[in-house]
């Protein structure tokens, strides 16, 4: 008790906050693992031609980023709540769309099903950027941290959800969508718990911030906001393969699972301490960490295809997307005032998930119509994550040797 009275009022709050948005994260959170197991093979069953399996995670990444700069500025006008109450709204309608086409036999459903789910997929993403709001500046890259750390419940939820519903109706992953509605019905009741202001009406003559075009020209901002695209771009173009090529090379559905779940525990596991380590060490080597982190999970998956390997490969994806994503958000955090909150954050989730929307799609055609071959397919979705890792790496050269301002 008296340590909580000790802290300041912002950091009071702002830890409360984050526990509400932890068990967001861990359950409506849940339904991203879920989607990306059995996404892909719901699509490998419905779509005219095999080339297009991955196109349902295609949709809802590319419903995520068509929604960020919408969903941004209501966030930005009527508040958090509202916008994350809109994505799990979404996420259920989604759900049972994707619901309906697989009854119906209908991949064009399906794909509309993962468009609206893409409009929770973008309000999730703000999760992170919802703890730095009422956060001091020495506790945000913690705040950050430990929401990302409530994906680790997600990793254990999701994965056990399909296992237990996506052979439990005659429609194979029928059941699969029909508890994601449940999930976001329940999820959304959290945040009735979430106290983050309204942002204030910009009075008349206030400043009103940087436009999106001198945002993005802020060495600092383009430079997290490349880092954050190649780290999220590479983590869904692995990710969105593994299920077909596990399978493909003659595990089971539940391996594929068993993978993924191993996959997300390393995406989240390391945001306990996070944080710390880019309050020490700056969020630059954080990130130059996970580019090479990344480098070396492309290594493992390109070594073999047994088991042993899938879950070496997809572990290292987990903790490379941690640190490059994570280390990329608080610097963008710093970056810019109040303000250019709502520009800043819309932008950065639009380019991110245009080029996580890029990889998926990206990864079905690598996967399915490279090689001719399951294990030909795995190589060159894994050999592709090279030239993004390099210029990556050289935008993180390029800002460390410019001048320092000031």
């Amino acid at each position: 008790m008296s340590q909580t009275s000790a802290l300041p009022a912002s950091d009071a709050r702002a830890r409360r906050n984050v526990i509400v948005l932890v068990a967001a994260q861990a359950i409506l959170g849940s339904q991203l693992s879920m989607v990306f197991i059995v996404a892909g093979l719901s699509g490998q069953t419905l779509a005219p031609n095999p080339c297009w399996a991955t196109l349902p995670i295609t949709l809802a990444v590319t419903g995520s980023m068509l929604s960020a700069t919408p969903l941004s500025a209501v966030m930005q006008r009527f508040g958090r709540r509202a916008g994350f109450l809109l994505g799990a709204v979404a996420g259920a309608a989604g759900a049972g769309v994707c619901a309906l086409g697989l009854m119906q036999g209908s991949f064009a459903l399906f794909l509309a099903g993962s468009l609206l789910t893409g409009i929770y997929m973008s309000a999730q993403g703000f999760y992170r950027f919802a703890a730095a709001d009422t956060a001091s500046e020495a506790f945000r890259p913690k705040a950050i941290s430990w929401v990302m750390a409530g994906g680790l419940l997600s990793a254990v939820i999701g994965p056990q959800v399909v296992k237990l519903t996506a052979e439990s109706m005659v429609v194979p992953f029928l059941g699969t969508y029909l508890a994601a509605i449940g999930l976001n019905l329940g999820g959304m009741l959290l945040f009735a718990f979430l106290d983050i202001p309204r942002p204030a009406a910009p009075a008349l003559g206030s400043p009103r911030g940087r436009s999106r075009s001198e945002l993005i020209r802020d060495p600092r901002i383009a430079v997290a906001v490349i880092c954050a695209t190649v780290a999220y771009a590479l983590m869904n173009l692995v990710m969105t393969s593994s299920p077909l090529a596990v399978v493909g090379c003659g595990f089971a559905t539940s391996d594929a699972a068993d993978v993924v779940t191993a996959h997300v525990l390393a995406m989240y596991g390391p945001s306990f301490f996070t944080g710390h380590v880019i309050a020490r060490i700056g969020a630059e080597r954080v990130m130059a960490a996970g580019l090479a982190i990344l480098a070396a999970s492309g290594a493992v998956a390109l070594s073999g295809v047994e088991l042993g390997h899938f879950f070496g490969a997809l572990v290292l994806l987990g903790i490379g997307w941690n640190f490059g994503f994570i280390g990329a958000t608080a610097m963008l955090a710093s970056a810019h005032g109040p303000e250019e909150r709502g520009r800043v954050q819309g932008l950065n989730d639009l380019i991110v998930f245009a080029g996580v929307a890029a990889a998926s799609l990206a990864s079905g055609g690598l996967m399915n119509c490279s090689g001719g071959t399951v294990e030909a397919g795995w190589q060159a979705v894994n050999l592709a994550m090279l030239p993004f890792l390099v210029a990556a790496g050289g935008a993180l050269i390029w800002l460390a040797l410019r001048p320092k301002e000031g």
